[in-house]
C-alpha cells in the first residue's frame, strides 16, 4: 500500500515542502530502504522508528518497505523526518487512517520511547505550510509556540508519537497551540536587563554610542582593562529602536533555523546581542559547514555583534567579515545549492591601546617596548577599520563618579532621540527602502545628502592636513556629522556637527600609535 506524508525542509532561513512516499508490499523477508538523498541520520531513522513503535504498543511490518523523500534530488538532512517517516509506515499497515494526512505537514525526531525531541527551523516550516495550504502542523511540543506565531494555521505540539495517532484515528484530541502574535510582540518588546542609567560617568562614551545607535555606525572603543568598554557595549541594544515586527519574525527565523530558540520562547522581541569568543572559527563566525547553518553574523542581524578584544581574533576570521558589512547578507555556495543569510547588524569591537594596556593611560605607565603598540594595531587590517566609523577612545572613571549618587540619563531617554533621528533618515530615503540609516549610504549619496559649507570644508582641510586623517576617513567624517545634525534636527551639516565627528577617528592620526 502506497501512503504519503508531508514534512518541509529548511535551506538557508526558508523552508520547503517535502513529501514522505512509503509503499509497503509482500514479502518473505523484512526490508527496509530510504532513498530520495537522504543523509545517515535519516538512513538511521528506521531503527529509531522500529524501537518507538514496539514500545508503544505498535507494530513495525515485517515487510518491504520503501520509503521515497521528493523532491529526490534534494538532500535531506536530520532526524526531524522520524515522525513523518513512521506516520507513513503506520497507515500503510492501517494501523492508523491515511484519510486527514494530507493536510497536514509534520515533523519531529524520535526517541526510542517514542517521545519526541525539538526540531530546528520550525517557523520558517510553518511559514512554508501556511503559503502551501496546508491546514495544519504537527510537531513537538517544545517548538509548538515558536510555529504557532504563524497565523491561520493550526499547530498542534505532541509529546509522544501515540498521541499523533490516536489524532489521525479520532481516538483524542490535540489541544490547539494559540500565540497571539501581537500581543506577545509588544509585551516583550524593548524588556532589557541593562541600562544605560547604571553607568557611572563616561558621559563622552554614551554621547559616540547615541551617534553610532541613531546613524548605525559601527564603532570602535579603544582603553585600558576595566575602563567599561564591555559594559557600555552590552548596553546599547537598549537605546537602539525598537523591532518592528517585520524584522521580529526575521530575526526569530534566523534564530530558529540554528536552534537558538528555547521551548517558552515564540518571538525574537529585542534587539540581539552576539559576543562571540576570539577563538572563534571563521565558519562559526560568518556561518556555513557541511550542513549550512547561519553564524554568528547572522544571529546577530537586526541586532549588535560585540567583538572583544579584537585584535586577538584570528586575521582570516576578521577579513571573513569585510563583504557581509558591505552587503548585509552572507552568501554559502556548495556545489549543488546556494544559501543565502541575512547579517544586517551594527558592528561594535573593543580593543586595548596596546598588549599591556595602558598606553596614553593617564595614570599607568606603558611597558611595552618600542614600536610595539603600531604592532599589536596592525592586527586590524586597514580595509576592516575602513568599515568602523567612529573610534572612540575610553578612559577609566574617577573615584568621585563613580562613588556619586547622581542618576545617569535612561536608555530610554536616548532611544526616543535615536527613534527621531531614525525617523528622518526613513524620510530622506524614502524612495530606498533598503536604506534606513547614514551608515548605508553610497558615496554618490554621500556627495548629494552631505553638502557643507565653505567653512565646514575649510576646517575639514585643515583637521585632515593637521591630523594627518587619511583620505578614508573623508566620507565616514560626513556620515556621522549627517547624523550628528539628525539628532540636532539640523537640516545643513553645520561645523559643530563636523567638528564633533572629526574627533571619533583616533586611529586614523597619524602617530596615534608612535
Amino acid at each position: 500500500m502506497l501512503v504519503k506524508t508531508f514534512g518541509s525542509a529548511v535551506y538557508g532561513i526558508e523552508a520547503i515542502t517535502i513529501t514522505v512516499e512509503v509503499n509497503i508490499s509482500g514479502g518473505s523477508k523484512p526490508f527496509y530502504l530510504i532513498v530520495g538523498l537522504p543523509d545517515k541520520a535519516v538512513q538511521e531513522s528506521i531503527q529509531r522508528i522500529e524501537a518507538a513503535l514496539q514500545t508503544n504498543g505498535l507494530r513495525m511490518p515485517r515487510q518491504k518497505i520503501i520509503v521515497n523523500m521528493a523532491p529526490a534530488d534534494i538532500r535531506k538532512e536530520g532526524s526531524a523526518y522520524d515522525l513523518p517517516i513512521a506516520i507513513s509506515i503506520l497507515a500503510g499497515s492501517g494501523q492508523i487512517s491515511s484519510e486527514n494526512l494530507d493536510k497536514y505537514i509534520i515533523m519531529g525526531e524520535l526517541s526510542l520511547d517514542g517521545s519526541l525531541q525539538p526540531i530546528k527551523g520550525a517557523l520558517s516550516m510553518a511559514i512554508q505550510a501556511r503559503k502551501d495550504g496546508y491546514k495544519g502542523f504537527i510537531l513537538p511540543k517544545q517548538n509548538a509556540r515558536e510555529a504557532a506565531i504563524v497565523n491561520d494555521l493550526e499547530v498542534y505540539g505532541v509529546e509522544s508519537i501515540k498521541e499523533v495517532a490516536g489524532f489521525f484515528n479520532g481516538d483524542i484530541e490535540l489541544p490547539r497551540e494559540v500565540v497571539n502574535t501581537r500581543e506577545e510582540f509588544y509585551n516583550s518588546l524593548c524588556n532589557y536587563d541593562s541600562d544605560f542609567s547604571e553607568v557611572k560617568g563616561q558621559e563622552n562614551i554614551k554621547r559616540a554610542l547615541e551617534i553610532a545607535a541613531a546613524g548605525g555606525h559601527n564603532v570602535i572603543l579603544i582603553g585600558p582593562p576595566g575602563a567599561g568598554k564591555t559594559m557600555l557595549a552590552r548596553r546599547l541594544p537598549s537605546i537602539l529602536p525598537p523591532l518592528s515586527l517585520y524584522e521580529s519574525l526575521e530575526t526569530t527565523k534566523i534564530h530558529s533555523v540554528a536552534g537558538k530558540l528555547s521551548a517558552a520562547d515564540a518571538l525574537v522581541t529585542i534587539r540581539p546581542f552576539r559576543s562571540p569568543h576570539h577563538t572563534i572559527s571563521d565558519v562559526a563566525l560568518v556561518g556555513g559547514g557541511g550542513n549550512p547553518q547561519p553564524g554568528e553574523i547572522s544571529l546577530a542581524h537586526n541586532g549588535v555583534l560585540f567583538l572583544d578584544e579584537l585584535p586577538e581574533f584570528k586575521r582570516s576570521a576578521l577579513e571573513v567579515m569585510r563583504q557581509p558589512l558591505e552587503e548585509r547578507r552572507v552568501t554559502i555556495s556548495r556545489a549543488k545549492f546556494t544559501v543565502d543569510y541575512p547579517s544586517s547588524f551594527m558592528l561594535v569591537a573593543s580593543m586595548n591601546p596596546c598588549p599591556c594596556g595602558y598606553y596614553n593611560h593617564p595614570e599607568k605607565e606603558c611597558i611595552c617596548p618600542p614600536g610595539m603598540v603600531q604592532k599589536y594595531l596592525s592586527k586590524i587590517s586597514g580595509p576592516l577599520l575602513d568599515r568602523i566609523d567612529l573610534h572612540v577612545e575610553v578612559t577609566p572613571v574617577n573615584f568621585s563618579e563613580l562613588a556619586s549618587d547622581r542618576l545617569a540619563e535612561k536608555s530610554e531617554e536616548i532611544r526616543d532621540r535615536v527613534i527621531k533621528a531614525r525617523e528622518i533618515q526613513i524620510a530622506r530615503f524614502g524612495t530606498k527602502p533598503d536604506l534606513h540609516a547614514n551608515a548605508q549610504m553610497s558615496t554618490q549619496m554621500v556627495r548629494d545628502l552631505c553638502k557643507i559649507s565653505e567653512a565646514g570644508q575649510n576646517l575639514l582641510k585643515k583637521a585632515m592636513e593637521k591630523l594627518g586623517l587619511s583620505a578614508r576617513a573623508y566620507d565616514r567624517i560626513l556620515k556621522v556629522s549627517r547624523t550628528i545634525a539628525d539628532l540636532a534636527g539640523s537640516e545643513e551639516i553645520k561645523i559643530e556637527h563636523l567638528a564633533e565627528a572629526i574627533q571619533f577617528r583616533s586611529l586614523d592620526r597619524e602617530g596615534w600609535a608612535g
